[in-house]
């Protein structure tokens, strides 16, 4: 049996020096690069036929009027192309439609065509300001909701335990140390690679926060289990013996999802490449901090490690038990 428990400081110590270091990526402003579902704005794909350099793409729209516009290559002379908010609805290419008003898109369109020939416009999208101050309320209330909900489900399943709110604190500082660690990620991508956060982003988001929780609770059911089967057991010996039972399941389960979602980062395009990063660095991280973090917190909070830590810092001595009156 592996003596995790015993070394539980190693694991919160290195957890922390990750959280640390995206405490301070966020810090550092941009803290994350929204955008356009959180900022307003346009953003369209364009498909040329014939290669076309970035750097002149982007002085091209700079003489339109767009010199803060963001140009993102998406394959073969492929380019996403991001902007304030366009006025005016872009043309749907068809004479069944009937006429069509025209809107910035085409102007823009038509200069691009004279500059570096023809293209097709693969998509088209634009966000107003309302409706991006509106998705990020729903995003933010989004994940808000769904901590409470499982630090309240967690306690529940684990209410025949002595203290049982504790695990579903412990599972909740788990998979916010996953998230805080995939945000401090996006912002140091999104200051060397400008990076952009989407609602794709929040959405791989809430799917690592489950995954980091269903990891834990298997865990903990176990810690559970064992604790039923012995109840004189020491609890560090049951934390020990339930993470080496659950070790090798854990590490097969993560490992599949790891090969999926790499597999899919090779072969799949631009537009989901956030997601499947975010998978990817939560499925490894959520692995670890079930282990590392919520497990050995239940420890630490066991062995009133912090209490004892403050103790040894003051000099103070622990109180000694009153003898009852004979």
């Amino acid at each position: 049996m592996l003596d995790f428990a015993g070394k539980r400081w190693y694991y919160l110590g290195f957890s922390m020096i990750f959280f640390v270091i995206a405490a301070v990526a966020l810090a550092i402003p941009p803290h994350l690069k929204p955008g356009i579902e959180f900022t307003s704005g346009s953003s369209f794909t364009e498909k040329f036929d014939q290669p076309v350099n970035q750097s002149d793409l982007r002085a091209e729209m700079a003489k339109l009027g767009f010199a803060d516009a963001q140009i993102q290559g998406a394959g073969s002379n492929t380019y996403i192309i991001k902007t304030r908010e366009l006025k005016g609805a872009p043309s749907l290419n068809s004479a069944a439609a009937g006429p069509v008003p025209s809107g910035e898109i085409d102007t823009i369109e038509a200069a691009l065509r004279a500059r570096f020939g023809p293209f097709t416009r693969v998509d088209f999208s634009t966000v107003s300001s309302t409706v991006s101050s509106q998705i990020v309320r729903d995003a933010t209330l989004a994940v808000i909701v769904a901590a409470i909900a499982i630090l309240l489900y967690v306690a529940f399943a684990f209410r025949h335990l002595p203290k049982p709110f504790r695990y579903g604190v412990c599972a909740i500082v788990a998979l916010l140390h996953d998230a805080f660690v995939i945000l401090g990620l996006f912002s140091i991508l999104g200051k060397v690679f400008n990076t952009e956060v989407d609602t794709s982003f929040i959405t791989a988001l809430l799917t690592v926060i489950g995954f980091s929780v269903h990891d834990t609770i298997v865990v903990f059911d176990r810690i559970r289990e064992n604790l039923a089967a012995d109840p004189f057991i020491p609890f560090e010996e049951a934390v020990n013996a339930s993470l080496t039972e659950t070790l090798a399941r854990s590490i097969n389960t993560s490992f599949v999802v790891v090969l999926t979602v790499l597999s899919m980062l090779l072969i799949g395009g631009v537009t989901i490449r956030n997601f499947l990063i975010v998978l990817l660095v939560g499925v490894i991280s959520g692995t670890y901090s079930s282990i590392g973090i919520a497990s050995q917190l239940l420890v630490a909070w066991e062995n009133n490690d912090v209490g004892k830590f403050f103790r040894r810092i003051t000099g103070r001595k622990p109180a000694e038990p009153q003898a009852e009156p004979a």
